[in-house]
């Protein structure tokens, strides 16, 4: 029997995340529409499929013993010259992201891994893309906003073309739901829509 490869990650809510996937898709990254707009908790993962119904209970408890927080996120950042990636900021929500990953990481469970590189929440906007799409996407975004309440996580299989899919959603024991933002129609073009995703003071 072979492996699956697995993911656990927040999704970004709609509007905003078919938004910022189309925005991806129009800088050249070949990979956007195959990946839903999302904030990394585990990274990519080969698993034994027998193991599934062990991660998914594993997954359902840190989600049952976590409440739901405010996320935000707020202008660019790049990982380049280590990483070719160009990501929107996770300004409100990061520690509680990373609070989350290392419970779901813990050695206890069946989805203990290491990572490459430090944890960084983080939503991908470009990938190894030409470094002048990539310039180009680091200004187009610098001024986006997003803010909703995270209330869920979910788990994600990558199929043999390459496009993520959610298997489960995970809802915290306290819920949450997205924060009202403007209205925003899906016949817009992406270049004209607004980028604040939520008023604030």
């Amino acid at each position: 029997m072979g492996t699956v490869t697995l993911g656990v990650s927040i999704a970004v809510p709609e509007p905003y995340g078919s938004l910022l996937q189309e925005q991806r898709a129009g800088f050249g990254d070949s990979a956007a529409h195959g990946i839903p707009t999302h904030v990394t908790l585990v990274p990519p993962t080969e698993a034994d499929p027998r193991s599934l119904p062990a991660i998914e209970a594993h997954l359902a408890s840190v989600a049952a013993a976590n409440r739901a927080f405010p996320m935000r996120l707020y202008g660019t950042g790049t990982f380049r010259p280590l990483s070719p990636v160009v990501f929107v900021q996770v300004v409100t929500g990061g520690s509680a992201c990373s609070w989350l990953q290392q419970q779901i990481r813990d050695a206890s469970g069946p989805l203990v891994r290491e990572l490459s590189f430090p944890y960084h929440p983080h939503v991908t906007v470009a990938h190894g893309i030409s470094e002048e799409a990539m310039d180009r996407a680091y200004e187009a975004l610098s001024s986006f906003e997003a803010m909703w309440t995270c209330g869920s996580f979910a788990l994600y299989e990558q199929g043999a073309d390459s496009v993520w899919r959610k298997l489960r959603e995970y809802a915290f024991g306290g819920g949450g739901g997205v924060v009202p933002g403007p209205n925003v129609s899906r016949d817009t073009p992406a270049a004209s829509r607004p980028w604040t995703a939520a008023s604030h003071p």
